[in-house]
């Protein structure tokens, strides 16, 4: 891990809002560079803010991060993530573009983000597990992604 994430969000539990934003049977994902060899695939999203709205995080993260605007539709599930030193709750849900231009944007939470792109999760299982949100060994097609509730450990 890289010492800059483990000092900025080492040691405390922090609250992260993500989206499911998919274009027929693919799903927006965005690579981070997490460290000078490694990356990581995800869902778009990010920490809540103080005094932010769940709906308004997942908004400007998407801004950040992707360009796109989005309409937030539903809660879908939650996922509890422990690995020390970090402790992140996240809670998914599905979201529908309605404007911007899809883009490699930023992430001010020190992460560098190196892509933007809608995959299929033929795709997206071909990475190692280690190169992806651990939310995808409990889905293996865009519908049963789409069909998940409940809260899971990842």
């Amino acid at each position: 891990m890289d010492s800059a994430v483990s000092e900025k969000y080492g040691s405390k539990l922090r609250i992260r809002v993500c989206g499911l934003c998919f274009d027929e049977e693919r799903l927006l994902l965005v690579n981070h560079r997490m460290n000078e060899v490694s990356s990581f695939w995800a869902p778009p999203g990010g920490g809540v803010e103080f005094g932010e709205t769940l709906d308004s995080a997942l908004k400007r993260e998407f801004r950040e991060e992707t360009g796109l605007e989005i309409d937030v539709q539903r809660f879908s599930f939650g996922c509890e993530y422990i690995r020390t030193p970090l402790h992140a709750i996240e809670l998914f849900y599905e979201v529908t573009a309605i404007g911007g231009t899809l883009k490699v944007g930023y992430d001010p939470e020190l992460q560098l983000i190196q892509d933007a792109k809608f995959l299929s999760l033929a795709e997206i299982g071909q990475f190692e597990d280690g190169e992806k949100h651990g939310i995808f060994k409990f889905a293996n097609s865009a519908n049963h992604l789409k069909l998940l509730t409940g809260f899971y450990s990842i």
